[in-house]
């Protein structure tokens, strides 16, 4: 119903945000990326929203970009999970490093978010891990797109070994991905790691 809402900051606390447009004050329940980003009361933003309408209630839920709300359509499809719950997956850790935990099959990483036990993360893992895009697993900072999600494991793979040297995830996942282009067609995870090394190196 609301793709997004554009408007006024009036108040924000831990979860929520009112933001002011039209004369009506819109509640919502935010993300902590959208409550972190959110200005200081009076400045305008903008919160990409979805609805959500219960017997009982009618709940608005914010989100920082697009590709968060994605993330939030797709675990509330997920078996077993709700729209706070996949609130609390998202604040749980970033999107970038929850859509790796997802493609690398990572429960272990999943289960650490509120209300989410072991076989719900195993569940997550098991309905979303093939149906994860090369949009999802875009770089936010470089913008550079990671292969699909046939090819993402390797590259996965990649990144991880990557991170246990000392690189964070925006340095590893952008060498990755610039390694990938440059990989004619090997997607092995060593020859990978080595493309990306050298045009850190070069960097």
């Amino acid at each position: 119903m609301y793709a997004f809402i554009e408007g006024v900051v009036e108040h924000k606390t831990a979860g929520e945000l009112v933001l002011s447009t039209g004369g009506v004050g819109y509640l919502l329940l935010c993300t902590q990326a959208a409550l972190s980003a959110a200005p200081p009361r009076g400045d305008t933003m903008r919160v990409y929203t979805w609805l959500s309408v219960r017997q009982d209630a009618m709940e608005l839920f914010g989100f920082v970009s697009p590709e968060e709300k994605n993330m939030f359509l797709r675990l509330t499809g997920v078996t077993g999970i709700g729209p706070r719950t996949a609130l609390g997956i998202l604040a749980a850790m970033p999107l970038n490093d929850l859509t790796m935990a997802i493609v690398t099959g990572d429960a272990a990483m999943l289960a650490r978010a509120p209300g989410v036990g072991k076989k719900t993360a195993q569940r997550i893992v098991l309905e979303l891990k093939e149906k994860l895009s090369a949009d999802d697993l875009t770089d936010m900072e470089s913008g550079l797109p990671l292969p699909a999600a046939s090819q993402s494991s390797a590259v996965a793979e990649a990144i991880l070994a990557l991170q246990s040297l000392g690189y964070t995830q925006s340095e590893a996942t952008r060498a990755v991905s610039l390694a990938h282009q440059q990989a004619n067609g090997d997607e092995q995870p060593d020859t990978l790691v080595r493309l990306a090394l050298r045009g850190m190196a070069k960097g």
